[in-house]
């Protein structure tokens, strides 16, 4: 009897499952069949591995049933004052924020982080670390702004941007980040000029490139850095404030 093939099933993360074939039929028609299930087979894949790292996995319930669990911390490197840095340089906790400025849940997020930031002052900071997916054709090149603003005016002007580029998106165009840089107090044609000469976008991959040695896989990733015993905890997805103020508040006990 021949054995009944197995469907294979989508996951949200990773198939787990693969294509049990009947062995004894061969010839250029079974070869076929093979070639169009792998298709499928990675086509799948692909589609929802690519949903997974937009959204920073799914519901909990999803995760449980379809993923392997995530990693609780990640080894990234320390946080220091000399990067984009929000709130008292005195801090004991910092939050390493991995995002890309074109991603519709770090958008989501963004309001969350600045309230539990505005919570906790003095006792917490804020440090962005770029990680533009490469599937969001403005996420690079909005990295790079901001970057050029923090040229001109330092980590206060990096904010002011990132801040009005979260308030447009998607909307705002690339050749509209002159005009958002006029609106945030700044050269808007000099920023123009910074994001056409590519000056920045070797640091912006490079960022990309050390949170994803550190297993950055979402956007955003959320890492609370205790810069006393270098301990983290990883909290991935635009999780609502009620959901990610008692993670927060427990591990800063």
């Amino acid at each position: 009897m021949a054995t009944k093939r197995k469907t294979a099933k989508k996951t949200f993360v990773q198939p787990v499952e693969q294509y049990q074939m009947q062995p004894q039929k061969s010839g250029p028609s079974m070869v076929l069949v093979l070639l169009l299930v792998a298709i499928s087979f990675f086509t799948g894949y692909l589609f929802f591995k690519v949903q997974s790292l937009e959204k920073g996995g799914g519901t909990a319930q999803q995760l449980e049933q379809t993923a392997p669990p995530r990693p609780t911390e990640l080894k990234i490197t320390k946080p220091t004052t000399d990067e984009h840095w929000r709130g008292s340089k005195d801090a004991k906790f910092v939050l390493v924020e991995y995002s890309d400025l074109e991603c519709p849940f770090c958008k989501q997020a963004h309001p969350t982080l600045q309230k539990l930031l505005s919570e906790n002052e003095g006792k917490m900071a804020w440090v962005f670390r770029h990680y533009p997916l490469t599937f969001h054709p403005k996420a690079q090149k909005s990295a790079e702004a901001v970057e050029c603003a923090s040229e001109q005016g330092g980590d206060d002007a990096f904010w002011k941007m990132t801040d009005a580029i979260y308030e447009k998106m998607p909307d705002v165009e690339l050749t509209g980040m002159a005009d958002l840089a006029n609106n945030v107090g700044l050269d808007g044609a000099a920023l123009q000029t910074c994001m056409d000469s590519n000056k920045f976008a070797q640091k912006v991959k490079d960022q990309q490139a050390e949170g994803t040695k550190a297993g950055v896989q979402a956007t955003p990733s959320n890492v609370i850095y205790n810069l006393s015993n270098g301990k983290n905890l990883l909290v991935e997805g635009a999780l609502p404030y009620e959901q990610f103020k008692p993670q927060l508040d427990a591990f800063m006990k």
